[in-house]
């Protein structure tokens, strides 16, 4: 095993660990964007208001984006267990 090798597989573990996460991160992110410029106009400045819409919201993405999350894990996976036996020689 190659520290080429080593590199490619850690970078591709990188990447899908970054894809699995930017719906939800991004969900939370506009969300809370929208929230806090909702508060900042209304000046309502109560700290439990942007819980339960992020929370919503998350719930939704994860609802919409959750079976192509679990498919991207499911080939990445597959890939790595099909290149044990060339890691091992």
């Amino acid at each position: 095993m190659t520290d080429t090798l080593v590199i490619e597989i850690a970078m591709q573990s990188m990447i899908v660990a970054a894809k699995m996460s930017a719906p939800v991160l991004l969900t939370a992110l506009g969300v809370g964007f929208a929230i806090s410029l909702f508060q900042s106009v209304t000046q309502i400045q109560e700290a439990t208001l942007s819980f339960v819409p992020k929370a919503i919201a998350i719930g939704a993405a994860l609802l919409l984006t959750g079976n192509w999350m679990l498919r991207e894990m499911m080939t990445f996976t597959v890939q790595m267990f099909e290149k044990i036996p060339t890691l091992l020689s």
